[in-house]
Order: C-alpha cells, then structure tokens, then sequence
C-alpha cells in the first residue's frame, strides 16, 4: 500500500515537474525577443515606452542596443539608466516639417543608443525606457527596429510582420505598438474640460462658498446669542445676591440687648 502510494506520488510529481518546465520554456521563448511595452497608447498622449532587453546573442554578452525611431515620431527622451551611456542620433529631413503648434523643424532624432557600461550577461535582461508624444494617428502601428550588439555577434531585430502576419511567426521581429483612439483625458492624465463645464464649476464653487459664509454667520450668531444668555445669566445672579432680606430675629435680639 505504502509502495502504491510512493509511486503514485513520485509519477504526479515528474508530471508536474516536466509541466513547469515547458511553461519555463514558453516563458523564456517569448522573452526571447527585444520587445517594446507602452504604459499608455492612446493618440496624441505622452507614453513611456519600455524596451526589454533579453538575453545576448546566442551566449554574448550585449554591448549596445540602437533603437530606431519610426519616422512618424520626431523625438524621443530617453530615461537615465545607471547601467548604460546613452546619445541621441538625429537626421536632416529632407523638408521641414510642420509641427501642431504651428512652428517647424528641420532636423529629427533618428536614433537613440545604448551603451552598456559594464556587458550585459545573457542571463540577465534589462529595460530601457522612452518617453514620446505619440502622434495623433489612432490605428497606426509604429515600428521600432533595434539592433542588439554583442561582444560576439549582434542580432537585428527589424523584420516587420506583412499585413495579417503573426509577427511570433518572424525570427527577429522589430518592437512595434499600436495607437489607439484618444481617450476623454488629455496627455498628462487630467480629464479634459470644455468652457461651460468651467463655468457650471465655477458656479457651483461660488454658490458652495456663499452657504459656507451663511452657514459661519449663523454659527457666530449663535455663539453670540450663548453667550449673551450667559451675561445676562450671571447679572441676574449678582442682582438677586444684593437684594437677599436680613435673617428674621435680628430685630428682637437688638432690642433685647438695649
């Protein structure tokens, strides 16, 4: 019986076992890749976009990574990473190009690269991150070819996936996102307002502060009304005090006495 169990209990154990090893193994495919992770993808929003960078080349340790911007994106600030130099590339266009806010450029950054202070392991990953205005294009994918150098070696990863292609499919995919429809919120998270709703603000603001006057007025009232109670209280008290009759048999004593 005991034996029964033993080998009941060793079988679910390797079962178990080899299970954790494939999600083990998934897990580490699909980190396997320089991928990008955007905290928010909404058009016309300021994002931080994150760049997982996996293991080397084979069993290299990584030097650099070049990140190439999408030319839809005019600039990228890059976040300090204490393990890394970093320096932005920038190119001539070949016109100027028109900002929202009316004003032009004539020069774009390009490129930012990462130097590795110290080589990263290839059993270790790092993240680096972009800070970018995402342009108002919802629907649009935007494309981030990156390419990983390593004291061995160096993968680029810049193959972009055809329309209806699984970019897993691809054996060095470049980091992409998606813009999405722009949310009721602007780029720095605060809910977007229109002039009348300032307005109906402001009037609800002015009315609440005229109840707080009423509302302090009467509460001083009050207090003022207490403590006139009180005053009148205490001169009442005094006045009956000084008004007290003398003890009766007072009288008769003197006359006694005499």
């Amino acid at each position: 019986m005991t034996t029964s169990l033993l080998r009941r209990a060793l079988t679910t154990a390797t079962a178990t076992g080899g299970a954790g090893a494939l999600l083990l193994a998934a897990a580490g495919g699909a980190s396997a890749h320089v991928g990008v992770t955007p905290d928010k993808t909404d058009a016309g929003s300021y994002a931080l976009l994150t760049f997982g960078i996996p293991h080397g080349c084979d069993t290299s340790p990584t030097t650099k990574v070049a990140i190439t911007l999408p030319p839809e994106l005019n600039d990228a600030q890059p976040t300090v990473n204490p393990n890394w130099t970093v320096e932005k590339v920038t190119e001539q266009l070949a016109e100027p190009r028109k900002l929202a806010d009316g004003s032009s450029i004539t020069k774009r950054t390009s490129q930012i690269v990462y130097t590795a202070k110290t080589p990263l392991s290839p059993e270790l990953r790092d993240a680096l991150v972009l800070s970018v205005h995402l342009p108002d294009a919802a629907g649009t994918t935007l494309n981030f070819p990156t390419l990983q150098t390593c004291e061995s070696g160096q993968t680029d990863w810049s193959e972009i996936a055809a329309d209806g292609q699984d970019p897993h499919s691809l054996k060095a995919p470049a980091p992409a996102m998606t813009i999405t429809t722009a949310s009721s919120t602007n780029g720095h998270g605060e809910a977007a307002h229109t002039s009348g709703s300032h307005s109906t603000d402001a009037s609800k603001e002015q009315a609440a502060s005229v109840t707080d006057i009423g509302a302090e007025a009467r509460s001083w009232a009050g207090l003022t009304a207490g403590l006139g109670g009180l005053v009148l209280g205490a001169a009442a008290l005094v006045r009956s005090g000084t008004r007290r009759p003398a003890p009766k048999g007072a009288g008769s004593a003197d006359h006694s006495g005499k």
